[in-house]
């Protein structure tokens, strides 16, 4: 299209022959989710800046150069959300939902930041986020990562590997800045130009670098496990304990960084290689400051957030992606009467078996051209209305898959069993 309105740059359409991926994404996750107990919930697109600039950080790259901030006509400066945990804290704060309780939620939608588009990383992308508030004990990151773990089992998601770090306490953290930026301004004149904006804002962000110039500096930078607290090394190796117990494999990271300011103690990524520099598919980890943070009581909280995108880019590069859900039958439906016939069926059909999926046929057409619209449909039976069926009653059943494409007569209770044979062989959600 060389002229005309098209979509904004970075922020895509999700067409038909791809939204059968994302929904079967979506179930998994959900059903995951519901599995495990954990409940929706739905927050708004558009929040309050100060909202992400309290939470994130005022110098945070997100904050500084990629939110989607404006004023609204009553003056107000609003933003598009930039991640769902922000969010999700307020709404629980606003709505009382963490006093003296404990509270496991998900959020699924759009999130927008203004960054350089490139392959899997999107100015607005898809995030399918979880977050568990009350729980101080590693417990809690035990039980997110183990729902990713079996996530991935259940999408067929290859290649991943589980990096695990700790930030330690606010305390422990705030030595670990200093350090760094002593470390990294001794060597300032090797620090590439986003590196010596974060030197003095945001030092841990620059372990997080991709140059390949600045790795050998990087790795021979203070560690983190220096300067860690006896509390969060204890909470540490708890966790660790409790995926070597349920077996989910990890690699431990002490560069592995969040780009968010709230995190402490916990965090982690899987990350896989098939992606190039983007390869990080889904993040989480601790942040028990944040709801304090935001106006609330001192509350312990865990969540992750997995970026849709990505996980379906994988998937299609390996070969893993879902297959489109074709319909279980076409109608076909020639001559007098056809229309009327074949509307009533198709609803007695759905009323009848609700796991039918049937698509009719419409705008009319020979049986030639039906025929084959009901092939390009992908349907296993074709069902056929003409005008001797019409009078008699009785609805033809054409097999069009598989080595024998067989047909045969049936009144409705034989088409009735047909179809349900169909459903039954081919499950209710392929």
């Amino acid at each position: 299209m060389s002229k005309g309105l098209k979509s904004v740059r970075g922020m895509h359409d999700v067409l038909p022959d791809q939204s059968h991926e994302w929904r079967a994404l979506e179930k998994v996750a959900a059903t995951t989710l519901d599995h495990y107990g954990y409940r929706e919930i739905r927050m708004p697109i558009v929040e309050n800046t100060a909202l992400f600039k309290r939470s994130i950080g005022e110098v945070t790259d997100i904050v500084e150069k990629e939110m989607y901030t404006f004023e609204d006509r009553n003056g107000d400066s609003l933003t598009l959300r930039p991640e769902g945990t922000a969010g999700c804290v307020r709404a629980c704060i606003q709505h009382g939902l963490l006093h003296n309780q404990q509270q496991r939620l998900w959020y699924q939608g759009p999130m927008f930041r203004h960054e350089r588009p490139q392959k899997g990383r999107y100015r607005q992308f898809q995030q399918i986020g979880v977050e568990t508030f009350g729980v101080a004990g590693p417990e809690a990151e035990a039980e997110l990562i183990a729902m990713t773990a079996r996530m991935w089992r259940e999408l067929n998601v290859p290649e991943v590997e589980l990096q695990l770090n700790t930030l330690g306490s606010p305390e422990a953290r705030q030595r670990y800045r200093e350090q760094l930026v002593d470390y990294f301004s001794a060597h300032r004149d090797r620090l590439d130009e986003d590196s010596q904006r974060r030197l003095e804002s945001n030092p841990l962000r620059i372990l997080d670098s991709k140059n390949p110039e600045m790795q050998a500096l990087i790795e021979s930078a203070p560690a983190i496990a220096d300067s860690l607290d006896a509390e969060s090394s204890e909470h540490f190796e708890r966790l660790r304990a409790m995926l070597d117990a349920i077996g989910v494999p990890y690699r431990v990271n002490p560069r592995l960084v969040r780009g968010l300011d709230y995190y402490t103690r916990t965090v982690f990524e899987w990350v896989t290689t098939r992606l190039g520099a983007q390869g990080t598919i889904c993040a989480g980890g601790r942040y028990d400051g944040l709801v304090a943070q935001l106006g609330g009581r001192a509350t312990p909280a865990a969540g992750f957030a997995m970026g849709v995108e990505r996980l379906l880019e994988l998937l299609r590069e390996v070969g893993a992606a879902p297959a489109p859900v074709a319909p279980h039958a076409y109608l076909v439906a020639v001559g007098q009467g056809a229309d009327q016939a074949a509307a009533a069926l198709s609803e007695r059909l759905r009323n009848d078996l609700p796991a039918l999926r049937l698509r009719v046929n419409l705008g009319g057409g020979g049986f030639k051209a039906q025929f084959k619209r009901a092939d390009k449909s992908g349907a296993r039976l074709a069902l056929i209305l003409g005008e001797d069926e019409i009078r008699s009653g009785q609805v033809v059943v054409k097999h069009l898959r598989g080595e024998s494409a067989s047909q045969s007569s049936h009144d409705y209770a034989g088409a009735l069993a047909e179809l349900t044979a169909i459903i039954d062989s081919n499950g209710t959600d392929q």
